[in-house]
């Protein structure tokens, strides 16, 4: 079996995670894999992927091996893989768009941005980057509020007869136009807005579902979110998150037992703390009635290392993209979507929706 040819647009933390990934795993097997859902999808184990194509703007990323980009400021994640050989492919100047906030500037270069003077790559450019390589799948992993970048790059993958997986919320999977483009141009995607491994959105709705199972009526509840990455610093321009609100906020409302009123439910990112870097910490509150009415509550603190919360999903992610691609589907990879994103085109509790994926995957 044929490795998968993956493009990456932007090479952050994710980025640095997934790419890690890929060399880790490689050293391991079935059977003393941690971290791996499920081994092989596809014939495609987790490591059976290759970085082919590569796109980003800032300058201390472009014109480098992907092997060395994904470790350059502003990237703060935790190095988990030994060494990383080098791939041969250099990351190539992107197209800027809205992909850098311009509240970024107030910050050390060291923790944010630095957009590149080299020229910027035009839809043709894109394209023919992507064709040359024969890449069979991008991944998304522009910065949060990237809405235009995110659907020029999605438009060159349709271009270039790619398949997508969107790691960001940018509705293009749950947005019926773009479905019907992907749909029309005999193209998977799999999408919006990746879920962790084990996160705050997983995590709060697991909870919220399981009050609804036993009975249990949730009046209110919050999810604060803090972290020290790029992401975190990205998202303190507020008119960059209602995307990320609506489908972090929907990711629970659509598991609840009867939708909360808006002013009982508040689920986002809440600040940036520099010293925690790549650490994301989650509070979590939730008030509800028991039998009699008699309230209770439950207060969680999760931490964890963001970016790689997220690399095992995502790898699991593109290989359902480039099974779908190989059997001739189309359109949004529903089963895959659904059990992998926060705002999938068709929402399941997480149990049916692993249920779900795992049935049409075992039919392999």
């Amino acid at each position: 079996m044929q490795p998968i040819r993956l493009a990456i647009i932007g090479v952050g933390n994710c980025a640095s995670s997934l790419v890690q990934g890929l060399t880790y795993y490689r050293q391991r097997s079935a059977e003393d894999a941690s971290g791996i859902a499920r081994w092989e999808i596809g014939c495609w184990s987790p490591s059976d992927l290759e970085v082919v194509a590569a796109f980003d703007i800032d300058a201390r990323k472009v014109g480098r091996d992907v092997a060395e980009a994904v470790f350059a400021d502003p990237n703060c994640t935790q190095r988990f893989a030994d060494e990383i050989p080098k791939t041969g492919v250099a990351v190539q100047m992107g197209r800027l768009l809205d992909g850098v906030s311009e509240h970024l500037a107030d910050h050390p270069e060291e923790r944010r941005f630095v957009p590149s003077d080299a020229q910027e790559a035009d839809a043709d450019e894109v394209v023919r980057v992507l064709r040359d390589a024969g890449t069979d799948v991008v991944v998304n992993y522009l910065p949060v509020g990237s809405e235009y970048a995110t659907r020029f790059y999605a438009q060159c993958a349709i271009d270039a007869g790619c398949g997508f997986v969107n790691c960001i919320p940018v509705f293009l999977a749950s947005d019926p136009v773009w479905a019907e483009r992907f749909r029309d141009a005999g193209l998977p995607i799999v999408g919006d807005d990746i879920k962790a491994q084990l996160g705050a959105t997983i995590t709060h709705r697991t909870l919220t579902d399981l009050f609804r199972r036993r009975g249990v009526t949730l009046d209110r509840t919050y999810q604060l979110n803090t972290g020290g990455n790029t992401d975190f610093l990205n998202m303190l321009n507020r008119d960059r998150l209602a995307s990320k609100k609506e489908s972090k906020t929907e990711a629970v409302q659509s598991v609840a037992a009867s939708r909360l009123a808006d002013a009982d439910i508040h689920v986002g990112p809440s600040d940036y703390v520099a010293w925690q870097n790549d650490q994301k910490v989650c509070f979590l509150r939730m008030e509800g009635r028991l039998f009699g009415d008699v309230p209770m509550n439950i207060e969680l603190r999760l931490s964890v290392e963001d970016s790689p919360n997220s690399a095992g999903v995502a790898i699991d992610a593109i290989r359902c993209c480039a099974r779908a691609m190989r059997r001739g589907e189309s359109g949004p990879v529903v089963e895959a979507s659904a059990a992998f994103m926060k705002h999938p085109p068709q929402q399941w509790p997480d149990d049916e929706a692993h249920r779900r994926l795992e049935a049409v995957l075992d039919a392999d």
